[in-house]
């Protein structure tokens, strides 16, 4: 076991961040506890909007960057909570509160680390830490916001709980706005051409088509049709118009935009993506980071939720201590013995490949 102090040092921040709200787009407050904090460790670091940054003591423009990334923003509390979550409570080795779980233990964590490799002056790598806003809303004022003022990223780690395994692939997203035209016209004669008929064989499409390519890791392209809605809100009008949403989480078989081209060749409705920004992410088992871990026992899997590694451009993986069962849960807790291992696991896979 590495540094007991550096499991110490992110439990005491952990702490604090729980202890200061930090819903997205809301989050001056952890990002200046942060912030203090490597001021605190005499670590010079920046900070744009809520999001702040620091690389290692010794860095060499020379040597390519690894990226220790998470997120210091949260959901709103769960209606459901019984216990303050803004409040760090320690009971039966669990540390309870907002954010605990997704994915402050995570980023506390990965901060250890990046003390733990901060004055190496014998680093293969440069090591660049970044605790971004947004994650969970997906904001441009993230991550993303910052990845012209970072070193160039040759590899990511995002912290995020999986319960230390590695997440080696994860699946994209893309929102498409969908609409079939019709006429209007009187329910009661036959008049107008029914848009919302017009849409049903599309609907139809999208809940049976299946695409060839199939990921081993991620599995099928997963299309469901979650909203759908009409402009007229007249009983006895044909609707003119039926729009409806589908969401479609890609994996790393195909290109968003392969996936918009096949959908558009399919169905007659309008088709318009809302982003194209949460992009699959894959890396290979023969990568060393992944190859390391499986020495030490990691297990491997794909992952079906997004994260900001859909925004990074550069081979990544996820990985971190607490449960993503727990995110978002009512009384969101982490064990505190999962923070250590968490320390443990970043510092023995990064020391294995440097």
């Amino acid at each position: 076991m590495w540094n007991e102090k550096l499991y110490d040092v992110a439990v005491a921040l952990l702490k604090q961040l729980i202890a200061t709200p930090s819903l997205s787009r809301e989050e001056d407050g952890t990002a200046r506890v942060i912030s203090d904090f490597l001021t605190a460790m005499d670590i010079p670091h920046e900070r744009h909007l809520n999001n702040v940054w620091a690389v290692n003591k010794h860095f060499d423009p020379a040597k390519r960057n690894i990226l220790l990334n998470s997120h210091h923003d949260t959901v709103k509390p769960n209606p459901q909570y019984t216990r303050d979550p803004f409040s760090p409570d320690v009971e039966d080795g669990k540390l309870f509160g907002l954010g605990s779980n997704d994915a402050g233990g995570c980023l506390v964590s990965l901060i250890a680390t990046f003390l733990h490799f901060y004055h190496r002056t014998d680093l293969e790598y440069n090591f660049v830490l970044a605790a971004t806003a947004e994650e969970e809303i997906s904001g441009a004022n993230g991550i993303e916001s910052i990845l012209d003022k970072l070193p160039a990223i040759d590899f990511a780690i995002v912290g995020e709980p999986t319960l230390t395994q590695l997440a080696i692939a994860e699946k994209g997203l893309m929102v498409l706005d969908c609409t079939a035209y019709g006429k209007a016209g009187h329910a009661a004669r036959e008049e107008g051409e029914n848009a919302l008929y017009k849409a049903l064989p599309d609907i139809t499409w999208f809940r049976d088509f299946r695409f060839s390519k199939e990921s081993d890791t991620l599995g099928p392209v997963k299309m469901s049709v979650t909203v759908i809605n009409t402009s007229n809100k007249a009983h006895n009008v044909v609707p003119a118009d039926c729009s409806f949403v589908v969401d479609v989480r890609a994996t790393d078989q195909y290109t968003l935009e392969e996936l918009l081209e096949v959908i558009r060749a399919n169905v007659q409705c309008e088709v318009k993506p809302r982003s194209m920004r949460m992009r699959p992410s894959f890396i290979p088992m023969e990568h060393p980071f992944v190859q390391a871990g499986i020495t030490l026992g990691k297990t491997w899997y794909g992952s079906p939720t997004t994260s900001d590694q859909a925004l990074i451009p550069a081979t990544s993986v996820k990985m971190g201590p607490g449960d993503s069962a727990r995110s978002h849960t009512a009384d969101e807790f982490i064990y505190l013995e999962e923070i250590r291992a968490g320390i443990d696991s970043y510092i023995r896979i990064l020391e294995m490949i440097q």
